[in-house]
């Protein structure tokens, strides 16, 4: 058994310690907003926080978490910065085919949790692992920008 602090509440997973989060999250504890990209953390689907960093979810072991708190797309919205993103994101539609999005808003949101008035090459180094297939780079930087001026 393993337990972990999920969107503040502890869960108790019966895994291998090795099991990766994404995993965990996703077929476990029935949180799909996370999604499965490339499996190897170079295309930030799974992105997740770990006491507010965002991290890659497809390759941290659930051993690995200790008891820091994870935060995911579902919890998000409940913290200052994910709240202004997901807002900025709706007002821009933002999003076109959706896969990314959860990890693009994530990432969003733990750069203005560190960084509330961010110019444009701290958005573009934290938003640097992030991809996104449909191109909506122009959008996800204008809704960066507007989450940081409702800050």
């Amino acid at each position: 058994m393993v337990g972990i602090r999920v969107n503040g509440e502890v869960r108790e997973v019966a895994v291998d310690a090795d099991t990766p989060l994404l995993w965990v999250l996703r077929d476990l504890l029935g949180m799909t907003g996370t999604k499965f990209g490339c499996g190897i953390a170079q295309c930030g689907a799974c992105t997740v926080h770990l006491d507010g960093v965002a991290v890659r979810s497809c390759r941290l072991p659930v051993g690995a978490v200790g008891s820091r708190t994870v935060t995911t797309i579902e919890g998000v919205g409940a913290t200052p910065a994910g709240a202004k993103v997901q807002q900025a994101w709706l007002d821009l539609e933002v999003v076109q085919c959706g896969y990314c999005q959860s990890g693009q808003i994530m990432a969003a949101a733990a750069l203005l949790a560190a960084n509330p008035a961010p110019d444009d090459a701290a958005i573009d180094a934290a938003m640097a692992g992030n991809i996104c297939r449909c191109g909506t780079y122009v959008r996800i930087r204008e809704g960066i920008k507007q989450a940081a001026r409702n800050g």
